[in-house]
């Protein structure tokens, strides 16, 4: 058994285009890329893979789901010798031994008590966001020091952002009173443990949540307001069951579609500089929130772009700091590309002096490779010293030696060897050395199948029968819980005095359902409702990459099917001429007729059953149970047409 720990590293590592362009050629179509199904035979390519949402899906045959999914189709494969594949190609070791029931039972009690985690920094999520906007201490103190800074309101709101007040234990005491526990408290990093009592790490500070990919709140990065040379300026969340500083890059969340759709990430150093940059129009910025640049980070990156360009801010000696971020950003094979801003300028500082049109002017006119950044960098300290130019040279052929792409390697040395006027076959010969001095064997290499362990097989999916009574309605009210679960629209909640809230897609669908009290029939779909109900019930947010690589891979199929872009709308959506680029415009409608009709199939199916016990019961002639389902099916049928008119009038098959 593999635990959820590594199949998330081994899912995370395994970069969706990487792994399928092993097997097929892909092409660059917008933000996906297509290709032909190795699946079944065809000539025009259906065959899309989404990097953004890390799923492939073939518009022929249907097959679809993540990287593993890929692979257990493609190799014939079960899903957990999938992941060992997987694991194999990014080298990832994974522990091959059978858990025993004390084991399995550690593994529960750690999943327990991360959504434990996971439920309290969202709710700090929420009071910190209370606190900027409606207590007098964080607008005075708070949202003052962001309006001064020139940030709109829809930017801290997109992000998240809030304020933890200056009394030494005022979250953490409102936490305890609003039921929270210690324990959990303690483990986020919220709160610290005195001798006596908790106290909050967070005081004065205002608050940058930082977000898993789905959205969720991992940790937070906090920024005292008082000048005090005892304070750090900023204090980070500590380590955490589920906060991994190395792993986590800020602004991820709001940045990957932008990241796909331009096909390049730019890299700052702090939250300032993010939101700055999505003010100026540049939505595709992640940040490494002040901590050196991990390979891990370069893979997420990887994940959506293999294009990553640098900005650094106009202070030598801390871009001399800085310069080993390149090398782990040649050494995952991307193409890397630096912007040095003006002296004394960073990101946030200098959008805001330029128009946003200048600033992406310079970006462009000014964005250079390593070799010259490196150059102009380290020569003006060489100047005429021969030793100095001979280190800066060694220098450059270290970082050129790491690239893993023999061709790349060969046209940076060609471009070295003009720059700094030194013989291509010298540079060659000393990255020969570097490369010959690395350790054999080849990381990458795929193992052959028959070389994987063989454990129990994953049975196949059964989803229900197209002609089951509510397979469409089912689908898509998953469909739009992964795709729009976020959401919000407006809702009437009482139609005699027009009184309306906003509520999110996943909040309304949920409170629909579960007060009416109907189930999923598709075991599937009923996995993937229950757990938006529970984060909708502990007021947290869930996306949909937790479902793309969820370790159930009848789920991680399903998922990634539902997301594709072209997915098949279920009958009723084909009658209203609803289509996919129309939905988010049509957000309401779409959601509530939904709802209505997965309660309409639910109702049907309800009545069928009467219908059958109803014969049972004519046939004994069991007149008190004839009038009990009489009056159950005439009250179905009331609903049902009260459901028909909402949607229009139509009849309801």
């Amino acid at each position: 058994m593999i635990d959820r720990f590594t199949i998330d590293r081994i899912l995370d590592s395994a970069h969706i285009v990487d792994v399928v362009g092993e097997f097929i050629q892909l092409k660059k179509h917008g933000a996906n890329y297509l290709g032909l199904c190795p699946f079944h035979n065809e000539k025009t390519p259906s065959f899309t893979v989404s990097p953004s949402k890390g799923i492939f899906k073939c518009f022929g045959c249907g097959k679809a789901g993540n990287s593993a999914n890929f692979i257990k189709e493609h190799e014939s494969l079960s899903y957990h010798e999938a992941l060992r594949f997987l694991a194999k190609k990014y080298n990832i070791e994974i522990e091959e031994r059978q858990q025993t029931s004390e084991e399995l039972e550690r593994q529960n009690e750690r999943e327990r008590e991360r959504e434990s985690l996971l439920v309290v920094t969202s709710y700090a999520l929420r009071q910190f966001s209370e606190n900027l906007f409606n207590s007098n201490e964080g607008t005075a103190v708070g949202l003052a020091y962001f309006k001064e800074r020139g940030f709109r309101q829809e930017t801290l709101l997109k992000f998240e952002l809030g304020y933890s007040l200056s009394e030494k234990n005022a979250f953490s005491r409102k936490a305890l009173d609003d039921g929270y526990k210690q324990e959990f408290l303690v483990k986020t990093g919220l709160s610290i443990q005195g001798d006596e009592r908790i106290f909050d790490r967070f005081s004065g500070r205002i608050m940058f949540p930082i977000h898993s990919l789905s959205g969720q709140p991992l940790g937070f990065g906090g920024r005292i307001l008082k000048t005090d040379a005892k304070t750090a300026k900023y204090l980070n969340s500590p380590e955490s069951d589920i906060y991994h500083k190395s792993r986590i890059l800020y602004g991820a969340f709001q940045a990957r579609r932008a990241i796909t759709r331009e096909d390049r990430c730019y890299l700052v150093e702090g939250y300032t500089d993010v939101l700055s940059l999505h003010e100026a129009g540049i939505e595709n910025v992640v940040a490494s929130s002040g901590t050196s640049l991990t390979q891990e980070q370069v893979k997420l990156i990887k994940r959506f772009t293999p294009n990553i360009t640098i900005l650094y801010d106009g202070d030598p000696a801390g871009i001399k700091a800085s310069l080993r971020g390149i090398d782990i950003v040649l050494e995952e094979g991307m193409n890397v590309k630096i912007v040095l801003l003006p002296e004394g300028e960073d990101p946030d500082s200098y959008s805001k002096k330029v128009s946003n049109e200048e600033f992406r002017s310079f970006l462009k006119d000014n964005e250079t490779d390593f070799i010259r950044f490196k150059s102009r960098l380290l020569m003006a300290e060489a100047d005429k010293d021969p030793v100095m130019k001979a280190n800066l040279i060694r220098d450059i052929v270290k970082s050129i030696a790491v690239i893993p792409e023999a061709i790349t390697r060969t046209v940076y040395i060609k471009e070295c060897a003009a720059t700094l006027e030194v013989g291509e076959q010298l540079l060659y010969s000393e990255v020969g050395k570097l490369l010959g001095d690395k350790k054999t064997g080849d990381r990458n290499r795929y193992t052959a199948p028959g070389d994987l362990p063989t454990d129990v097989k994953t049975p196949d999916v059964k989803p229900l029968k197209h002609e089951t009574a509510s397979f469409y309605s089912e689908r898509e009210i998953v469909r739009l819980l992964l795709k729009f679960g976020t959401a919000e629209f407006e809702h009437s909640v009482n139609a005699e005095n027009d009184n309306r809230e906003t509520v999110t897609v996943t909040d309304y669908i949920v409170d629909e359902i579960v007060s009416d009290e109907l189930d999923f029939n598709d075991t599937v779909c009923a996995k993937i409702f229950a757990d938006f109900r529970f984060h909708s019930e502990q007021g947290m947010v869930t996306g949909d990459r937790q479902f793309v690589q969820h370790e159930d891979p009848q789920v991680s199929g399903l998922a990634a099917d539902l997301l594709a872009d072209t997915y098949e709308l279920s009958r009723i959506w084909e009658q209203k001429q609803t289509y996919v680029e129309q939905e988010e415009a049509k957000l309401k409608d779409i959601v509530c007729d939904a709802v209505l009709k997965f309660k309409s199939d639910k109702i049907n199916i309800m009545r069928k059953d009467l219908m059958q016990q109803l014969e049972e019961a004519v046939k004994a002639d069991n007149q008190e149970k004839i009038i009990l389902l009489q009056k159950r099916y005439s009250a179905l049928s009331t609903a049902l047409g009260e459901i028909s008119k909402k949607l229009g009038g139509r009849i309801l098959l």
